[in-house]
């Protein structure tokens, strides 16, 4: 029987509680081969998501998986200090993870990024669950970037639904508008994972149990920083839960969540001062009768998936077997 090889793939991530979700899912998925992670300012520091996400490797014996700092300032403007209302004061719900023994490599991420799309020409897949700071100082590095990268798939956006930090924006696109643009509009094969989808899957206590009862030492350890984020969510759902916002795009590259409505269409990422700074606006004209793809589009909005994440997640996250790339 013919085996398929694991697809490469590069992680892009501001490591709060949902980012941690995301990498216990990726990590749980044989289908891909996680080749590099890369740090950015957005939840935490990216100095901070880069110890988080060392040491959450560490508690799933993945200590292969190389780890680069990536851009603490966003493109025009200085980090402002995250969402520790949100994530904690450590980005990961205040609980501790142990201190990795593995450092961050001497590289910054966008020439991790630029190495690795050399090292898997055409065949390397982008996740980003970030501000797409890194991303967009790769393309400027390396303009030739796009033509050696498979996919990206970006969790961002909110098309037909309000924003999280403004009326209009989500945050990592409102974090650094002028990343996103230039992201958005290199030409490459874009999969966007906006609000109108993530705020839709949802994990409640039973989940969260789930994760806690689980033999697995990361899973329980998301399960713990949980604990925090649902008490944010609380005044969105009213009840302790969360929606799903980086696993929902992880999963959507992996291949284990299907997008059902995903037309790919002229996206414009407000750049200006004014209260629309953020905002992703996406040509949804004349998708009434169904899925209608805009000729040249680049970036496919997810508008609607095949099935809750929230059991598909759990099952993957509480996987006893370690996957060693």
């Amino acid at each position: 029987m013919s085996h398929t090889p694991a697809r490469p793939v590069y992680f892009d991530c501001d490591t709060g509680i949902d980012d941690s979700l995301a990498l216990a899912y990726l990590l749980g998925s044989p289908e891909i081969d996680l080749v590099g992670i890369g740090t950015v300012s957005g939840n935490t520091s990216a100095a901070q998501a880069a110890v988080n996400t060392l040491g959450l490797l560490a508690l799933a014996g993945r200590t292969d998986v190389p780890v680069a700092i990536g851009q603490h300032d966003f493109l025009t403007h200085p980090f402002d200090g995250g969402a520790p209302h949100v994530h904690g004061d450590n980005g990961i719900g205040e609980i501790d993870v142990p201190v990795a023994e593995r450092q961050p490599e001497d590289e910054d991420a966008a020439h991790m990024l630029i190495r690795l799309s050399h090292e898997y020409p055409g065949t390397l897949e982008v996740i980003t669950v970030g501000p797409l700071t890194n991303i967009a100082t790769a393309l400027a590095l390396d303009p030739t970037l796009p033509s050696r990268v498979a996919n990206l798939t970006a969790m961002g956006g909110a098309a037909l639904v309000p924003g999280n930090i403004t009326p209009v924006a989500e945050a990592n696109i409102g974090n650094d508008p002028e990343a996103a643009a230039a992201t958005l509009s290199a030409g490459w094969p874009v999969v966007l994972v906006p609000l109108d989808v993530t705020m839709e899957n949802v994990f409640d206590e039973d989940d969260r149990a789930a994760l806690l009862a689980a033999d697995v030492p990361l899973a329980r350890a998301v399960g713990e920083m949980l604990d925090f984020y649902f008490d944010f969510y609380v005044s969105t759902y009213g009840e302790r839960s969360s929606a799903l916002h980086d696993p929902l795009a992880a999963a959507i590259a992996v291949g284990g969540i299907t997008a059902t409505n995903a037309p790919a269409v002229d996206v414009v990422v407000d750049t200006s001062q004014g209260p629309a700074r953020g905002q992703v606006i996406c040509d949804l004209r004349g998708q009434r009768r169904g899925p209608v793809d805009q000729p040249g589009a680049t970036v496919r909005v997810v508008l609607a998936t095949d099935a809750p994440l929230a059991p598909h997640l759990i099952a993957r996250m509480t996987a006893a077997q370690v996957l060693v790339g």
